[in-house]
């Protein structure tokens, strides 16, 4: 397997974070292997090829993620052969899902300004602005909040360390906006709400008895000040997610530097998002050019 990713970081020039996405699924099958009675991933037959996608169906695996799974094994198997390790490739029949493409739903520039001017200057108030500038502001899933601790905000440098359920990390910028929101939350309404200063190991963001928020507690904090201006209904933590990915390619940003910032391993992800923002951009020209 090292050969194979270091094949792949100099022959085949991959990305970094790409390579990782190799490595975790190559290092998932094999553990998916074992639990079969098969020492190494060169035993694979093709039997066991078909059994770990149809386990990956059970697990309720997007269609892209067992793709992008697919296509890293299929390809590390193509290397064996290369080698001279195998004679056949065991995903060489093993198809591909066809992916059903993800409705982006997106609030406008408009209703996220209407957003962040709900929260009052109550110590929850002053919460609640730093989370929706916070979760606007970096594009963070909703796990990487609830996990968000005080070492891993830097105020004084304006960045922030996410993390994921897999403790997958990435660096992002904290927008001055989110920046000025949670340093107000810091000096003015953490320690009343937790009844003591902050610690470097302490959750971010905390419900009004001072325990960590939970999933749930922000989806309901979302849809109490989505209602407040009548879309209660949409309001979730991927629609703040996916409003910080289309809003930055409407504004001239682009696909590498959207999956660097959101964490995201397979490009039609990405593509999903251009597809929204090509949609803006012919509304725009159909409703300006005068020749349209």
């Amino acid at each position: 397997m090292r050969d194979y990713i270091e094949y792949m970081r100099n022959e085949k020039r991959k990305a970094e974070n790409t390579l990782v996405a190799y490595e975790r699924d190559l290092k998932a099958f094999e553990k998916f292997l074992n639990g079969r009675g098969i020492a190494s991933l060169t035993e694979c037959t093709d039997s066991d090829a078909v059994a770990y996608v149809l386990e990956l169906n059970r697990d309720n695996k997007s269609k892209p993620t067992i793709n992008r799974k697919i296509s890293a094994i299929r390809n590390y198997y193509e290397f064996e052969i290369q080698k001279g390790l195998r004679t056949g490739n065991p995903f060489t029949r093993v198809r591909s899902a066809k992916g059903d493409k993800r409705q982006i739903e997106y609030l406008t520039v408009e209703e996220i300004e209407q957003l962040l001017a709900l929260p009052d200057d109550t110590a929850k108030g002053i919460r609640d602005r730093a989370l929706l500038e916070f979760m606007y502001g970096t594009g963070a899933r909703v796990t990487e909040v609830v996990r968000l601790r005080f070492d891993d905000v830097n105020l004084r440098m304006s960045f922030v360390t996410l993390r994921d359920s897999n403790d997958e990390s990435r660096i992002v910028p904290l927008g001055r906006y989110a920046r000025a929101a949670m340093s107000e939350y810091f000096d003015k309404a953490y320690d009343e709400l937790k009844g003591r200063e902050h610690e470097d190991d302490d959750y971010v963001f905390i419900n009004l008895r001072g325990d960590a928020l939970t999933r749930q507690g922000i989806w309901k904090i979302l849809k109490d000040y989505g209602s407040e201006i009548g879309i209660g209904d949409r309001m979730t933590p991927l629609i703040l997610r996916d409003s910080f990915a289309v809003h930055i390619l409407q504004n001239g940003g682009d696909l590498k530097t959207l999956q660097e910032l959101m964490g995201f391993e397979d490009m039609s992800v990405g593509i999903a998002y251009l597809s929204v923002t090509d949609i803006h951009v012919k509304d725009v020209f159909n409703r300006t050019h005068p020749r349209a």
